[in-house]
């Protein structure tokens, strides 16, 4: 019998991907519909971001989260959300004086961040234990700020997706569980390949995985031509995948993916190969230690 692997699919991201590929979803109706087509083609998870419908621009509205969950609602009840709460964390020294916010910034509060989440309570959504030089701007999430967003996760009733890019993260992790402020079993993100955090290699994963709790149960995922070598890896060690248009543009070497259905079903191929078949929403609820369905 084969096992279950949990396949998420990241649907939009925040970067300025939509110029290269036009196949990613920009519009609350364009988001939610490439999350059915992922759902249908085995993705369990949808992980969603949202952007400004006319700019294509990262957005934090919740009008716009809101539209999204509640098309996917509309016709399927079954797939598991999962929210950024990303967003707002970008910081750009400005010039001359690097002490104020420069443009490009999006940097608010743990509220503001998390508000979406509060209005829509998904099952689950990011929490990125990161402070890091994130491509040629600052990813900030103090630990104070992520002690106030896991308490407002938490009062939401929503389990935290705990988003690592590098070791360092995973101690800070650590130390926010051993404080109480983040349930056990974790659910952890490792995210490899992004400027500047881990490199996407076998040696990065197995380096991380050793480094998570050993209650933890983790997915992995790797950016650009690493997503699907990273995806074999990950599996094969046992953890869950993740793929999508949010982390690569490319279905194979110089074709684009035509959508993120297409990135989706390619996961369910190279899964089968090793005798792993794609977790439903329910079995993933169970291996992620879902009590109730939300959003």
């Amino acid at each position: 019998m084969a096992s279950t692997t949990v396949i998420t699919c990241a649907l939009t991201g925040s970067f300025d991907t939509p110029r290269k590929n036009p196949a990613v979803p920009v519009s609350p109706e364009a988001i939610a519909r490439s999350a059915l087509e992922a759902a249908a083609a085995g993705a369990a998870v949808v992980h969603i971001h949202v952007r400004d419908p006319e700019t294509a621009a990262p957005s934090m509205e919740l009008a716009h989260y809101r539209e999204v969950v509640e098309r996917i609602r509309e016709k399927n009840d079954a797939v598991i959300l999962n929210l950024t709460t990303g967003a707002g964390g970008r910081f750009v020294p400005g010039d001359p004086d690097p002490s104020v916010a420069g443009p490009g910034t999006t940097f608010v509060g743990p509220e503001a961040r998390t508000r979406h989440v509060g209005a829509l309570r998904p099952e689950i959504c990011t929490l990125d234990i990161a402070t890091m030089n994130f491509g040629e701007h600052l990813f900030l999430n103090t630990p104070g700020h992520l002690r106030a967003m896991a308490g407002h996760i938490r009062d939401a009733g929503v389990k935290p997706e705990i988003e690592v890019f590098d070791l360092g993260q995973i101690e800070l992790a650590r130390h926010l569980i051993a404080e109480g402020h983040l349930a056990r079993p974790p659910l952890f993100q490792i995210c490899l390949g992004i400027p500047w955090g881990a490199p996407a290699t076998p040696e990065a994963l197995v380096a991380m995985r050793a480094r998570l709790p050993e209650d933890a149960v983790w997915s992995a995922f790797g950016i650009g031509r690493e997503e699907f070598p990273i995806l074999a890896v990950a599996a094969g060690m046992g953890g869950n995948v993740r793929v999508g248009l949010e982390d690569n543009l490319y279905l194979s070497r110089g074709t684009l993916a035509p959508s993120n259905a297409a990135l989706v079903e390619k996961a369910v191929s190279l899964l089968a190969h090793i005798d792993r078949e794609p977790a439903t929403p329910d079995q993933a609820r169970a291996i992620f230690g879902l009590t109730s369905r939300g959003g």
